[in-house]
């Protein structure tokens, strides 16, 4: 029974269907971000080029940024025999095809629910498809190439994300913006990636606010 459910889970047929049902949630979370505020699936900084388009109406930065993502993971995804789903779905699809039907102005049917799980879900199926076939076009035995560069880019530029999270606090309250800071440098003079020391010292500051 568990190698029949084995052979169903990783089967070719199987994997459109469940980036599709992935693809869903996402685009469904960022609609409830879209209508309440409140549920993308993403990190502060793409969230926050989103807000720049919702706010001002320019859409480039989500869009060129998210599109960007998905496309060289979806390249790569064949390659190296993994779809990343922080780059390329949560990304590339809970961001950026939401970004490019907005930019686009069709963005209506994605104050709908159910609509954005259908969008979503059929987004996902075309790219589990494409991965598919671009994997079985390729040669056997064919190297993955420079995809390690692209595995390590988006590791790399969070290293420069801490003075947008502190920014972000301080647009928040003044005691999130003062722990975001204390955070980050505490994780600075300790050589650690910033952005996870204003995370935690904006939550804990800004929380203790909150409660006196």
């Amino acid at each position: 029974m568990d190698n029949k459910k084995e052979n169903i889970y990783l089967a070719d047929k199987t994997f459109p269907i469940i980036v599709g049902m992935l693809c869903a949630a996402l685009v469904a979370g960022t609609h409830m971000y879209i209508v309440n505020g409140v549920g993308a699936f993403n990190e502060i900084f793409v969230v926050k080029m989103l807000d720049q388009g919702l706010n001002g109406g320019d859409y480039a930065a989500a869009a060129g940024f998210a599109a960007g993502f998905l496309i060289a993971r979806v390249l790569e995804g064949p390659l190296v025999g993994l779809l990343d789903i922080g780059g390329a779905l949560m990304t590339g699809v809970g961001i950026g095809v939401p970004a490019l039907l907005l930019a686009a102005g069709y963005g209506g049917p994605l104050n709908s629910f159910p609509l954005s799980l259908l969008i979503g879900g059929a987004v996902g199926v075309i790219i589990g498809l494409g991965i598919i076939a671009i994997r079985k076009a390729m040669p056997e035995g064919m190297a993955a190439g420079g995809t390690g560069v692209m595995m390590g880019a988006g590791n790399a530029t969070g290293r420069f994300l801490g003075p947008l999270i502190v920014i972000s606090a301080v647009q928040y309250n003044i005691p999130s913006g003062i722990g975001a800071f204390i955070g980050a440098a505490i994780f600075y003079h300790y050589d650690r990636h910033i952005a996870g020391g204003a995370i935690i010292g904006a939550m804990t500051i800004g929380g203790l606010a909150l409660l006196f």
